[in-house]
């Protein structure tokens, strides 16, 4: 940080640099304990510091905010939606609410963008009595139920008619009627035709948004370019969403460069059923004709995600014409579509005509084979992520060859519900990028864990031949597979369809290879890999997990695990723990995300001879205590009869055993005494109880946390010396 002058003996340091470059430097930084540390440094540094931080999450005790400094004033993106009591009204606390929404506006004059937890209208109201000129993002949280005597739109009201410069409305954690919306549009225009983004995709909502409303919601905001709707498609249901609505967006929003149209069914993201054939029985009632003439209606889209979630059959030739009318297609996600990729002969067709696609994600496609893997990959050469799920026909030696032709580029891979990949047999398929993979996610599915020694002169035997009828010998040398790829019989063969020609990026890469008499041997380093996400059964264990081929991976620093299932009924496990332990074996894995939401059991009295929650969570917090974690958060498993998450006893008594934690957050109640454990924790700085869940406790149980518990709490663990 400092040299001796060349004329002198004067120390030069960082502080003597121009204020314009050191701005600079600061405004590069990101992490905010990092910034904090600057800002400890001297006058100057935490001047700068000040100036140039631009983003800003309150987290404090919601009765603090009138010890708010000034010094922030150059903050732009202000999030109020953390503040503790989580869930609680912002101002319920404050003796005179209007003079503390003044003193927020300000403290940060300058908000362009505004997150925060309006649990009734008056939240907005009071925020709004003297409106930030330049606001133009607005997020809304609430998981809790709307008050049902709120007249329609009034949770909304205020801010459109005060904010008329507002360009973007995220409504995705907000819970709130689908007929909420539409009048207010209507009642602000000039608000409504300003507005470029609009996040409707609430995950609470179990009907969404009715074709009506979805053409009136367009109809007043022609000038969006990001639209994301939650709605049906079931036909069986009033309102679903078909031909008319679909063609409505497009006629009414044409300027459309992120359009995302998801099935309320497709927001759970529970897993299905591997053994499902992949058709619904019912089918969308969208025709081909339709699509071709929306895909034609939005040249300008970059995204487009359809969780249809009911049968769309014949989709190859539309999604061809996706491809040329849509020549900026970057993202591309389809759910319950069918004959996306026919694969016949050599000519590509389908999505493998989408060429300038980097992101890929399919799911529940009944009739994608290996053979269509492998056409996608040598049409969407630039693919940087690839999500399948619930697609049964494909296997192992599919996905190894798509890996194969993708290698330079593919870092971010999820194999979820294919009934032919087992956690092993999808790992294996990996081999190709295992050193270059940056994100993956698979399904703890063990299968036994056979091991087989000559999986390498199967793949290599893996019949190529019927995508080129014209080819006369079977693919037995790594020459005679390149050669197959790059042959001038492609050129010679007769189609009738558009072929569409691709880069030599799409050939296979084999030079991280080597070949013995047992095939291909790869390297064992998962080199690259930092964050990985697991998928198990609520009676299965995750130690097989190294053994599976996830031994070796240095770098990994974040793991996100969904335990699902129904503990009722099933017998007590044989082992004592779930296998966290296990994952002592990744050095630098420092956050975790444990989700047992999706777990369902009995809170209270179980049944003889079953176990309850309490016993559960042991089972799977056990050995937690070993791993060097500095984030955490945990979602308990949930009573579905009485509403209930709550953190048990030998949960709460786990978890302090985590003494390397500085964040801690559980997704759902705990009682007050329980918490009082995690005081025991040296450096924990961070710890809310976030009921994030739909329906959220409307009123706190006499036994859970409430507001004077939190901020009793709080207090205990803000009075702790902390060593840094």
């Amino acid at each position: 940080m400092s040299h001796r002058g060349i004329a002198g003996n004067n120390e030069t340091s960082l502080s003597h640099l121009p204020e314009e470059i050191l701005s600079k430097v600061f405004a590069a930084v990101s992490d905010t304990r990092t910034r904090n540390s600057l800002s400890l440094v001297c006058r100057s540094f935490l001047r700068l510091e000040r100036k140039t931080r631009t983003s800003l999450t309150l987290r404090g005790n919601a009765r603090d905010l009138h010890l708010i400094p000034t010094s922030f004033c150059h903050v732009t993106d202000l999030d109020l939606s953390f503040l503790s009591p989580w869930g609680h009204a912002l101002f319920s606390s404050a003796s005179d609410p209007r003079l503390l929404a003044l003193h927020l506006r300000d403290a940060f004059p300058r908000v362009t963008s505004l997150a925060v937890y309006a649990r009734s209208p008056i939240t907005l109201q009071l925020l709004l009595l003297l409106p930030w000129p330049e606001l133009r993002h607005v997020k809304l949280v609430r998981w809790h139920q709307r008050p049902p005597t709120s007249p329609l739109g009034s949770d909304f009201a205020s801010l459109f008619e005060h904010c008329h410069s507002l360009t973007s409305l995220d409504l995705s954690s907000f819970y709130h009627w689908s007929e909420d919306l539409p009048p207010v549009l209507a009642a602000n225009p000039e608000t409504a035709a300003s507005l470029r983004r609009l996040n409707l995709l609430t995950t609470s909502f179990t009907e969404g948004f009715k074709s009506l409303e979805i053409q009136q919601i367009t109809a007043a905001c022609p000038n969006l370019e990001h639209l994301l709707l939650a709605c049906t498609f079931d036909p069986r249901y009033l309102g679903y969403v078909g031909d008319e609505t679909l063609l409505a967006i497009a006629s009414n929003c044409p300027k459309l460069t992120l359009l995302h149209l998801g099935d309320t069914a497709s927001l759970s993201n529970r897993r299905g059923d591997p053994e499902d054939e992949g058709f619904t029985g019912v089918d969308a009632r969208i025709s081909r004709a339709t699509m071709i003439e929306v895909f034609s209606g939005l040249p300008l889209l970059e995204e487009l995600v359809l969780d249809v979630c009911k049968d769309v059959r014949d989709s190859c030739f539309a999604l061809e014409v996706l491809g040329s009318k849509c020549p900026k297609l970057r993202v591309l996600q389809l759910r319950q579509f069918h004959g996306i990729c026919l694969a016949i002969g050599s000519q590509l067709d389908g999505v493998a005509l989408c060429q300038g696609l980097q992101s890929l994600s399919i799911s529940n496609c009944a009739d994608l084979t290996d053979m269509g893997l492998i056409e996608i990959a040598r049409g969407c050469s630039r693919l940087v992520k690839f999500h399948v799920q619930g697609c049964k026909r494909i296997t192992e030696k599919g996905m190894r060859t798509l890996t194969c032709l993708l290698r330079r580029t593919l870092i971010d891979v999820k194999i979820s519900c294919c009934l032919n990949l087992d956690a092993s047999a999808s790992l294996r398929a990996l081999e190709p990028i295992r050193d270059r993979i940056e994100r993956l996610h698979v399904d703890c599915v063990w299968n036994g864990l056979k091991e087989t020694d000559n999986f390498g002169r199967s793949f290599l035997n893996f019949d190529l031949n019927n995508l080129d009828e014209t080819s006369s010998s079977d693919l037995n040398t790594n020459e005679q597979t390149v050669n197959y790829f790059d042959s001038a019989e492609w050129e010679g063969t007769s189609q009738k369809r558009q072929r569409c020609s691709y880069s030599t990026s799409s050939q296979v890469d084999f030079s991280f290879m080597q070949s013995n008499e047992n095939g291909y041997l790869c390297s064992g380093s998962w080199d690259r890999l930092r964050y990985l996400s697991l998928w198990i059964g609520v009676c299965d264990l995750l130690t097989p997990l190294p053994m599976a081929g996830l031994e070796d991976c240095p770098n990994l620093e974040e793991i996100r695990i969904r335990v699902e299932g129904d503990c009722r009924g099933k017998p007590k496990p044989t082992e004592s723990e779930f296998g966290l332990s296990i994952l002592a074996c990744y050095p630098k894995l420092t956050k975790m995300q444990l989700d047992c939401g999706d777990t369902r059991g009995y809170a209270l009295t179980a049944p003889s001879g079953h176990m309850d929650l309490n016993l559960w969570e042991r089972f799977f917090l056990n050995g937690i205590g070993t791993l060097s974690l500095d984030e955490l958060d945990y979602w308990p498993p949930q009573d579905e009869d009485v509403n209930q998450r709550s953190l048990s006893l030998p949960a709460a008594g786990l978890l302090q055993e985590c003494y390397t934690l500085r964040k801690l957050f559980i997704h759902g109640t705990a009682h007050e005494h329980f918490m009082d454990f995690f005081l025991k924790i040296p450096d924990l700085r961070d710890v809310q109880l976030r009921e994030d869940y739909y329906p959220a406790p409307e009123s706190d149980m006499s036994t859970e946390m409430r507001v004077s518990s939190c901020s009793r709490f709080e207090d205990k663990l803000n009075r702790r010396p902390i060593r840094d």
